[in-house]
């Protein structure tokens, strides 16, 4: 298999929302983001699917040990293969690359978060960082839509958390501030027990405002002359909006399931937006 096959499986098999905003992009854009997206799962995978933490931190110290051999010319793993030829053309950074590696990290050291400043840091190394790299891709010509791919990197990295809140407890893990908890007076062992109370609905509906906020927010930091070049992460806006509109509509019951769209409705909302504009 070869390094370009691989990272086409890795994205495809994953069945995310972002495979199908790169389905409308030139061929080269798309080869690029697909071994960008591969990547990143790549690194994901080692903090979800490893269950003992000291040999997922020996696989992140080996990601970071890849990446700068990589940039020094000799990458070893066909992701990096496959990403390495075209990082110049696009701009893409050893830094943003550790950064990602580095976010990955703080989900072994860290399963709480005391405030949202101290989470949206997080939400930065894992997504807006994501975001960022993602644009260059896409085609940016201006340094104001850095800012946007990093709002709208934490307004879709905050819906995951929403709707991961029930994955995420079964891991040990509360991604919701520990200060927003008191606020509503939820009890770190009622969610981790996945136990709902109207005092999580208000904290979640809480969660899905601010969320909302972050959308507005993103799109109006975007340039106007830019739009064009970025449909694909306004694609993700779109369906991960959306998401989060599902998930309110079926009253935050998070905490048993994962809410998703169907594909069809993927891909009918990725095509509303590069065809018509619509969001």
């Amino acid at each position: 298999m070869s390094p370009q096959q691989y990272v086409q499986q890795k994205a495809a098999a994953s069945g995310s929302s972002f495979y199908y905003a790169f389905l409308f992009l030139p061929k080269p854009r798309r080869a690029a983001i697909t071994a960008f997206y591969a990547f990143c799962r790549e690194v994901d995978d080692v903090v979800d699917e490893v269950s003992e933490a000291s040999v997922a931190r020996t696989k992140l110290a080996w990601w970071h040990s890849e990446i700068a051999k990589a940039f020094a010319g000799q990458p070893s793993h066909p992701v990096m293969q496959a990403l390495m030829p075209l990082a110049p053309t696009y701009g893409i950074e050893q830094r943003q690359l550790q950064a990602i590696v580095e976010g990955c990290q703080m989900d072994l050291d860290q399963s709480r978060y005391l405030d949202f400043a101290g989470l949206a840091k997080y939400c930065h190394l894992v997504a807006g960082v994501v975001g960022e790299v993602s644009a260059r891709i896409f085609g940016q010509t201006q340094e104001a839509t850095t800012l946007y791919a990093h709002k709208l990197g934490l307004a879709l990295q905050m819906t995951n958390i929403i709707r991961d809140v029930g994955e995420d407890a079964m891991r040990g893990r509360i991604y919701l501030p520990v200060h927003e908890l008191q606020q509503f007076d939820v009890k770190a062992h009622e969610v981790l027990k996945r136990l709902y109370s109207d005092r999580f609905l208000a904290l979640m509906r809480f969660q899905a405002e601010r969320a909302h906020s972050l959308y507005d927010e993103a799109l109006a930091l975007l340039p106007q002359d830019e739009r064009r070049a970025q449909k694909p992460g306004l694609m993700m806006a779109s369906i991960y909006r959306a998401l989060l509109r599902e998930i309110e509509a079926d009253n935050f019951q998070v905490l048993h399931q994962r809410v998703s769209l169907p594909p069809l409705r993927k891909l009918w909302l990725a095509w509303r937006v590069q065809a018509l504009g619509l969001m």
